[in-house]
């Protein structure tokens, strides 16, 4: 006898990523990633790959040039250098996600909020996203060069009359949160270090909790699907690769 599949929206489990800390998982298509800033004003570091073939992985200019944005937010699509898509964001209360500015890194970190080291501030040291993804890559026998551009979650970047680049502080409150529902089986990588254009004085520690949920299936009135024809267009590459034929349109 076969189990029954959960009803949409359960949550079947639950845990908190502290601050200044990274984490890996494999999510699986059908379940979705709840993601909840705590205390307000938290960066999730986020990539993706497909544990298949770990030299698919997210593609942030295929992302953002596809559905003609510069943010990201509820309804977009998170895209592989194969035209597939990863996830989609079918909820967001926060409006506006970021994923041009990378990460930080050692020489940052000691720049702006000092050089703490493990050996001397044990797990309060200073750790920072370029490092904390490597070591996750690490364990899938991965490395440099498969590193590629983030998503900074619950950060924001506008630009000004000349084009330079600010940091928009307070741009996610305690509570809110972003979905993503996952329309392959994907590697999930994610770091909870301060965003590279952050100017807090002092080292910022947030938590953000995530939810692995039971996702709904895709109607075909999905938001997602239908935000953009380039979307319809990589949600068919993703039933291609499931039959699997593996090819993609552009």
């Amino acid at each position: 006898m076969s189990e029954q599949t959960p009803e949409p929206g359960t949550v079947l489990y639950e845990d908190k990523l502290a601050g200044a800390c990274h984490w890996s998982m494999h999510m699986r298509k059908g379940t979705s990633l709840r993601l909840i800033d705590v205390e307000g004003g938290a960066n999730m570091g986020m990539l993706f790959y497909n544990p298949v073939n770990l030299l698919e992985r997210y593609n942030a200019p295929d992302t953002l040039k596809c559905q003609h944005t510069f943010k990201l937010t509820k309804g977009n699509c998170l895209y592989s250098d194969m035209g597939r898509i990863f996830c989609s964001i079918v909820e967001d209360t926060v409006g506006w996600h970021e994923t041009v500015c990378g990460n930080t890194t050692k020489a940052m970190v000691a720049e702006k909020w000092g050089e703490h080291s493990y050996q001397d501030y044990h797990n309060d040291w200073n750790q920072n996203g370029y490092n904390s993804f490597l070591v996750e890559l690490a364990k899938y026998g991965l490395g440099k060069k498969d590193m590629a551009a983030n998503l900074n979650l619950f950060s924001a970047v506008g630009v000004d009359e000349e084009g330079n680049m600010k940091f928009l502080e307070d741009n996610s409150k305690p509570g809110d949160y972003i979905e993503l529902r996952f329309e392959m089986d994907t590697l999930v990588l994610m770091h909870t270090c301060p965003h590279p254009m952050n100017p807090a004085a002092e080292y910022p520690r947030k938590p953000v909790t995530y939810q692995i949920r039971q996702a709904a299936e895709v109607a075909a009135d999905d938001y997602c699907l239908n935000l953009r024809p380039e979307n319809q267009r990589g949600f068919q590459n993703n039933e291609i690769f499931h039959l699997g034929a593996g090819c993609c349109h552009d």
